[in-house]
């Protein structure tokens, strides 16, 4: 009876520990910022997006209306999770088939103003196609393309970004038509515009890149004319996170659809690397996130900025998920996803999740006319939940499993 008694406390005593080691487990887990749900931040993010707001095309602003490359985007990052519920694809298509008629028109769309960012809906388009064979939506693929057959170019070839931005190339305008244009090579067998797509990516790097830190400037005037050109190299005054965000996302996309064999592949990915190392220079050793105007972080008005955060991250993860990147990049990623929860992600007890501190969007020149100024890109409106910040966050949930 004894000895029975002895086993049954040695039993109850190893239960009590294994019970304390599962506290401490989950205590640890916690500290770490771990997400203890089940449910995935992705799924998460979309959830909330949809609920406030049940179409993109009136997202955020119900007077915008526009066959747009941010609406796009942020329906193209939702439609990846449709493998799980379909109600995320047709938050997609139901923004497409908004503007794309039965004829293969496209309401709002005007090709003769040669605006380089209404092709990025195009992706969108070929999804669309490939998935209901309907006439209407190669229809309007060929009509993007023909656009960039007849886009104008500078003298050196690079697409100009508007038609109202002459001779003027943006870092922006790289993710806008390439990915869409190397994608239409692979998918219809046209394999010439793998040329043209390199060619842009190669052409808009020699252009920007600043010798002494790596980083790209916004934009490039061939012309030198515009008064926020350098006089000498026609470079933009400063840094912007999103642009080069939008430029690396660019290079990591086009390479799902470059062939192995293409000469420009390696080049690329020689690029991707440096901008990747440049950019760790200048990111925020304490949130791992990116800052506005990037290489001035410690300047007053100087913000840590949602979207090129993002971007930065996808592009880390996704590179080193293929094989793009050193492995340690993924780990970058990691680091950077948990500083947007912990600084910029605001979760309410409803469900609603919002993202701050995201740029609403930053251009150069126009009227009024934008300087390219430091203050310029530190005095744009911020947009909760805009966009080009909740797009990027979802993509790159998914690359990291999140």
């Amino acid at each position: 009876m004894k000895t029975y008694t002895m086993k049954v406390i040695t039993i109850l005593s190893l239960s009590v520990i294994l019970l304390f080691s599962g506290c401490q487990t989950k205590t640890k887990t916690d500290s770490t910022n771990v997400e203890s749900s089940a449910e995935k931040w992705s799924l998460k993010m979309a959830d909330a997006v949809m609920r406030d707001n049940d179409s993109l095309v009136y997202y955020l602003n119900p007077k915008k209306v526009k066959w747009e490359y941010d609406f796009a985007f942020l329906g193209q990052a939702i439609d990846r999770l449709g493998n799980i519920d379909p109600k995320y694809s047709k938050y997609m298509s139901d923004y497409i088939d908004y503007f794309v008629q039965e004829d293969g028109s496209v309401k709002t769309y005007k090709k003769s103003i040669y605006n380089i960012d209404r092709i990025n809906p195009g992706k969108n388009v070929i999804t669309l196609y490939k998935r209901t064979g309907e006439e209407k939506y190669k229809k309007v693929i060929d009509q993007l393309v023909q656009q960039m057959k007849e886009h104008p170019k500078t003298n050196s070839g690079g697409f100009w970004h508007k038609k109202v931005y002459p001779y003027q190339m943006w870092l922006d305008g790289i993710y806008m038509a390439s990915p869409f244009l190397a994608q239409y090579a692979k998918e219809f067998n046209e394999p010439e515009w793998f040329d043209v797509v390199t060619f842009q990516i190669k052409l808009i790097y020699n252009k920007t890149k600043d010798e002494e830190t790596g980083l790209m400037y916004h934009a490039w005037d061939e012309s030198k004319e515009q008064s926020w050109s350098n006089p000498e190299t026609g470079q933009s005054p400063h840094f912007w996170s999103r642009a080069m965000g939008w430029y690396t996302m660019a290079i990591v996309d086009v390479l799902d659809y470059l062939p192995e064999n293409h000469a420009d592949r390696d080049t690329l990915i020689q690029i991707l690397n440096n901008t990747c190392e440049a950019l760790l220079k200048v990111r925020d050793k304490e949130t791992g996130l990116w800052y506005q105007v990037l290489d001035q972080g410690n300047r007053e008005g100087n913000y840590l900025e949602g979207s090129g955060s993002s971007m930065f991250a996808y592009v880390f993860a996704k590179g080193a998920n293929k094989g793009y990147l050193d492995s340690k990049y993924r780990t970058y990623a990691e680091e950077t996803f948990d500083g947007i929860i912990n600084h910029l992600i605001t979760e309410y007890p409803d469900g609603r999740i919002e993202m701050k501190d995201i740029c609403g969007g930053c251009g150069l020149g126009g009227n009024p006319y934008r300087d390219g100024s430091f203050e310029y890109y530190i005095t744009e409106k911020k947009v909760i939940n805009d966009t080009k910040g909740v797009a990027p966050f979802i993509l790159t949930a998914l690359e990291l499993d999140r």
